[in-house]
């Protein structure tokens, strides 16, 4: 069977053929900011620029569209369980429409995937484990203030897909786990998997949790309140300030993490300050997450870009590996957790969910 795979992601389009389990065609195409800034503020109109590089990228490979199905990244929508979802008129709507008011790249994902399958007879479109899925616990699920309910954003895609890895490695299902696992990249999301449900999970777009080389996490709620009210920015801007221009980015000028490591390897004593700071962060929630097991932690799992520095990672097994056993998977599996989502789908390893 060959799967056609989607991935939009802010500065790049990611696509990718399988045959069954393997993968025939990896590709990553690029597009520059002078590019993207033709479109204006709203992605959605990037739709048919990204759509028509995707297919002149499979022409120019001599790639035949002769795909059972075509699967993309899956987008801010309504809130959902877990699992593979059929593109359906609902979700099209929902994200034409901005049900969920974030105006992200992956949003791309469904509309690319649901155009080109529908041009190739007998092909299926789906999404896998967007980064609505929501399963917390009841718990979880309240704040301090009846007038707003956590909700959770987060690398579902990835972090399930580390997880049933990291089970099949040791043996196991990872419906039989406990596990907290973390996702470093321009984003930070952590996530306790209980028995194959992510129970707890925070906000890792709108500002929640420790922050990021993009994000600013978690912040003193009635200094942002003075902020908005202060006249100093437009509610544009200072949403930027909450994802895009923060984190590591709006303390450092920059988000790329090689170069913050280069700053403190000559001297840069700030440099190093901020980043250790987004490192004891990142640890505190880890460590926080053993709360909703009592404790008894299978394993902590550390995945994403970020994962790959030696830097970031030997410091934070240092503050985290007291509570459970600490692995790392450098990187992000998103193209093949899509591929094997859709294949399983097709051989009728698992039901299709149909998103209302």
């Amino acid at each position: 069977m060959f799967i056609l795979v989607i991935n939009p992601g802010s500065t790049s389009t990611k696509m990718a053929v399988f045959e069954d389990e393997k993968p025939m065609v990896l590709r990553s195409i690029s597009h520059s900011n002078e590019e993207l800034a033709q479109f204006g503020d709203d992605v959605l109109n990037q739709l048919d620029y990204r759509k028509q590089l995707v297919l002149k990228e499979l022409a120019h490979m001599n790639v035949a569209m002769e795909f059972e199905a075509v699967i993309g990244r899956g987008g801010l929508v309504k809130p959902l369980a877990g699992g593979v979802y059929e593109i359906n008129q609902q979700m099209l709507d929902d994200t034409y429409n901005g049900i969920a008011m974030h105006n992200h790249a992956c949003n791309l994902g469904c509309l690319i995937a649901y155009d080109i399958a529908k041009t190739i007879p007998g092909c299926r479109s789906f999404i896998a484990d967007p980064g609505v899925v929501d399963e917390l616990n009841d718990y979880a699920r309240i704040s301090g203030s009846p007038l707003m309910n956590r909700i959770c954003i987060w690398h579902a895609l990835n972090q399930r897909a580390i997880a049933r890895r990291f089970a099949n490695e040791i043996g196991k299902r990872y419906e039989d786990l406990d596990l907290i696992i973390c996702h470093l990249g321009g984003g930070i999301s952590v996530a306790a998997h209980q028995h194959g449900r992510a129970v707890d999970a925070n906000n890792a777009l709108d500002g929640e949790g420790p922050f990021s080389p993009e994000r600013a996490g978690s912040l003193p709620a009635s200094d942002l309140i003075r902020l908005s009210f202060s006249g100093k920015y437009t509610e544009k801007q200072l949403l930027k300030r909450l994802a895009g221009k923060a984190g590591l980015n709006a303390h450092l000028g920059t988000a790329n993490v090689k170069e913050i490591e280069k700053r403190i390897a000559e001297g840069d004593a700030h440099a190093e300050m901020i980043l250790n700071a987004m490192i004891y962060h990142v640890a505190k929630n880890i460590v926080g997450l053993g709360a909703v097991f009592c404790g008894k932690v299978d394993a902590i799992l550390l995945t994403g870009g970020l994962a790959r520095s030696e830097y970031v990672i030997t410091r934070l097994r240092k503050r985290i590996e007291f509570l459970a056993p600490t692995y790392c998977f450098p990187g992000e599996d998103e193209m093949e957790a899509l591929a094997l989502n859709a294949l399983d789908v097709l051989r009728g390893k698992r039901e299709v969910k149909i998103y209302t």
